[in-house]
C-alpha cells in the first residue's frame, strides 16, 4: 500500500512537471530530459510510468478530467455554467489545464491526439444538457448533442482569443459574457432568471469546494485523521478542481 501511494505521488509529480514543460515549449519543443529535471526524478522513473513523450502528453491531456470538482447541482444548467466558469478560473492558474489546452489545440499535435480533450468535453457537456432536458430546464428546440458541440466550440474560441489578446487575463469575464449571451437561447425563462453567470462564479465555486473539503478533513482529523490547515486545503482544492480544449 505504501509503495502504491508513493508510485501515485511520483506519477502526479511527473505529470505536473511535464505540464509545465509542454505549456512552456509545446509538444515538439518539450524533452523528457527537461521533465526529469523539473520533476526531480530519474529518467527511469519517468519511463516506468510513461513509455514515451507521446504517452506523457496523453497523460497530461487526460488529467484535465481528473481535475474537475464542480459540485453536483439540482439545476443542471447551473452545473453546466459552473463547469465552464471553473475552467475559466483555473486555466490561467493550473499548468495541467493550460498544458492540456495547448496540447489539444496545437496544430503540431492535433492529429496525433485525435483532437485532444475536445471530444471528452463535448461528451461531458452533452451529459449535463441531457440531464437538464430531463428536468425541464431546456427550451423545446434545444438538442443536447448539437448544443454541446456548439458551446464547446464557442468556449474554445473564447479561450484562444483571450489567450492571444490578453494572455487569458480577461478569460473569466469573456466566458461569463459567452454564457450570458447564449443561455437565453437554451434555458427556459424560470431557470434562466436564477442562473448565476457572473465573472466571479468560477472563483466562488472553487472556494465552495475548498470549504467543503476543509470541513470534511477537519472532521476526519477530529476522529484521528490528519487534517491540513486552511491554506493547504485551499491550495489542494484549486490544484484538484476543473479547458475546454
Amino acid at each position: 500500500m505504501v509503495r502504491q501511494e508513493r508510485a501515485l505521488r511520483t506519477r502526479r509529480l511527473i505529470l505536473e512537471a511535464a505540464a509545465s514543460v509542454f505549456d512552456e515549449f509545446g509538444y515538439e519543443g518539450a524533452t523528457i530530459g527537461e521533465v526529469v529535471s523539473r520533476a526531480g526524478v530519474t529518467r527511469g522513473a519517468v519511463y516506468f510510468h510513461f513509455a514515451s513523450k507521446r504517452d506523457l502528453a496523453q497523460g497530461v491531456v487526460e488529467e484535465q478530467f481528473a481535475q474537475d470538482e464542480v459540485p453536483e447541482r439540482a439545476c443542471k444548467l447551473q452545473e453546466f455554467v459552473d463547469t465552464g466558469m471553473v475552467v475559466a478560473h483555473l486555466l490561467p492558474r493550473d499548468p495541467l489545464l493550460s498544458a492540456g489546452a495547448r496540447l489539444s489545440l496545437g496544430q503540431d499535435v492535433f492529429d496525433e491526439f485525435g483532437g485532444g480533450a475536445i471530444l471528452g468535453w463535448i461528451s461531458r457537456f452533452e451529459v449535463l444538457l441531457v440531464a437538464a432536458g430531463e428536468r425541464g430546464e431546456l427550451l423545446p428546440h434545444v438538442t443536447p448533442a448539437d448544443a454541446a458541440w456548439l458551446l464547446t466550440a464557442a468556449w474554445t474560441g473564447v479561450q484562444i482569443q483571450s489567450q492571444k489578446l490578453s494572455g487569458r487575463a480577461d478569460l473569466e469575464r469573456r466566458v461569463a459574457g459567452l454564457f450570458q449571451h447564449v443561455m437565453p437561447s437554451i434555458a427556459v425563462p424560470g431557470v434562466l432568471g436564477a442562473l448565476q453567470m457572473g465573472p466571479d462564479r468560477g472563483a466562488r465555486v472553487v472556494a465552495e469546494v475548498a470549504a467543503a473539503r476543509a470541513a470534511s478533513e477537519g472532521g476526519a482529523d477530529s476522529n484521528g485523521g490528519s487534517g491540513g490547515n486552511g491554506a493547504e486545503v485551499e491550495a489542494h482544492a484549486v490544484g484538484g478542481a476543473v479547458a475546454v480544449s
